[in-house]
């Protein structure tokens, strides 16, 4: 099951890091992407296309976030999930139930990856962006296992 929120402004670096982060906590999210407008290259010096920092992983933000997707186990996160946007994002948001992050490979994905297609991650299948340089593929920030005691 998947889950889109749609806040009703772009977010800014700052919001996108603390949101994602704050969501990251929440267990049963199994996936996070974040979609938007293209930020300009890094050398024109745009304020939000910087390093953020997710779950202690650097990543270079490249979008302006307009919408985030969740994959997600089971329903009982969607409330989490609103606490998290009601925490972040006081202007605004929805949040949609549907199927919006593929799960199978893709023509587009054959067409990126060609002879690798068989070799990438689960974790990568739909995400292809066919515009995107090898620089600005997705990046698949690793859940830490929460220790046993």
């Amino acid at each position: 099951m998947d889950i889109e929120i749609f806040p009703h402004r772009l977010l800014g670096a700052d919001t996108t890091e603390k949101l994602l982060n704050d969501l990251e906590g929440i267990e049963s999210i199994k996936r996070m992407v974040i979609q938007g407008q293209r930020l300009p290259p890094a050398e024109e010096g745009h304020p939000d296309r910087r390093i953020i920092k997710i779950s202690g992983q650097e990543v270079e933000l490249q979008v302006k976030t307009g919408r985030v997707l969740l994959e997600i186990e089971d329903e009982g996160a969607i409330d989490d999930i609103k606490k998290v946007c009601e925490e972040h994002l006081p202007f605004g948001f929805e949040v949609h139930i549907g199927k919006f992050i593929r799960t199978q490979k893709t023509v587009t994905d054959e067409l990126k990856y060609g002879e690798l297609l068989e070799e990438i991650p689960d974790e990568l299948v739909g995400l292809t962006d066919p515009n995107a340089r090898l620089a600005e593929r997705a990046t698949i920030i690793k859940k830490k296992k929460k220790r046993e005691q």
